[in-house]
C-alpha cells in the first residue's frame, strides 16, 4: 500500500531534512558561505526520493529482457552513490546494447519478414542481458557494501573500516571503472 503524505507531512519532512543537513555541515569544517546558502534555501524547491534496496543477487536470475523490451541504466543496476559509477555504467550499457543490436541487424537477411526482424531483435536483447547481468550484479553489490561500510556508525565496523578495510575499499573503488565493454563495430553503417 503506498504511503500518502499530506502537504503538512511534506513540509515537516523538508524542515527535518534541512535541519539534518545543517547539523551535519556545522560538525564539519565548511565555509560560512555554504552554511548561509543552506540556511537561506527554500525547501519547497527540494525534491527527495528515498533510496531503495534491490538485492544484487536478484540480477543473475532476473528477467532483464522480454520480447523486444529490455532494461538498462538505473533500471538495471540501481546503485547507491558510493561508487559514483551510475552514468559510466549507463554508457557501458549503451555500447553493449548498440553492439548487440547492430550486429543482429547487420546479420539479418535483406527483405526479412517483420516476424523474423522481431526474433532477431529479441535474440540481440537476450545477448545484451546476458552480457550485462553479472557486471550489474557486481556494481550493485559493491555499491551497497561500500556504502554500508562507509556510513556505519557501529564501532566494530568503524574499526575494521579505518584499520583494515580502507585499502580494500580503495582498491574496490579504483577497480570499478576499469571495465572494458568493447567497441562498436567499425563495419556498422551508422
Amino acid at each position: 500500500m503506498p504511503c500518502l503524505l499530506t502537504d503538512k507531512d511534506v513540509d515537516k519532512s523538508s524542515a527535518a531534512m534541512k535541519q539534518f543537513v545543517l547539523t551535519k555541515l556545522r560538525s564539519t569544517n565548511v565555509p560560512p558561505q555554504v552554511l548561509e546558502a543552506v540556511e537561506r534555501s527554500e525547501m519547497n524547491d527540494v525534491l527527495a526520493a528515498p533510496l531503495r534496496f534491490r538485492s544484487p543477487l536478484s540480477l543473475p536470475f532476473a528477467s532483464i529482457s522480454k520480447g523486444n523490451v529490455c532494461v538498462a541504466g538505473d533500471a538495471l543496476h540501481p546503485t547507491t552513490p558510493d561508487l559514483a559509477q551510475g552514468a559510466c555504467t549507463a554508457l557501458e550499457d549503451a555500447v553493449v546494447l548498440a553492439r548487440c543490436l547492430g550486429e543482429a541487424l547487420l546479420l539479418r537477411t535483406g527483405d526479412c519478414a517483420a516476424e523474423e526482424s522481431h526474433r532477431v531483435v529479441e535474440a540481440a536483447l537476450r545477448r545484451y542481458a546476458d552480457a550485462r547481468r553479472w557486471r550489474s550484479a557486481q556494481l550493485t553489490g559493491a555499491s551497497y557494501a561500500v556504502g554500508f561500510v562507509q556510513q556505519s556508525d557501529h564501532p566494530a565496523v568503524g574499526f575494521l573500516r579505518d584499520k583494515l578495510l580502507s585499502g580494500v575499499l580503495a582498491k574496490t573503488l579504483l577497480m570499478m571503472p576499469d571495465y572494458d565493454c568493447g567497441t562498436l563495430s567499425s563495419s556498422c553503417a551508422c
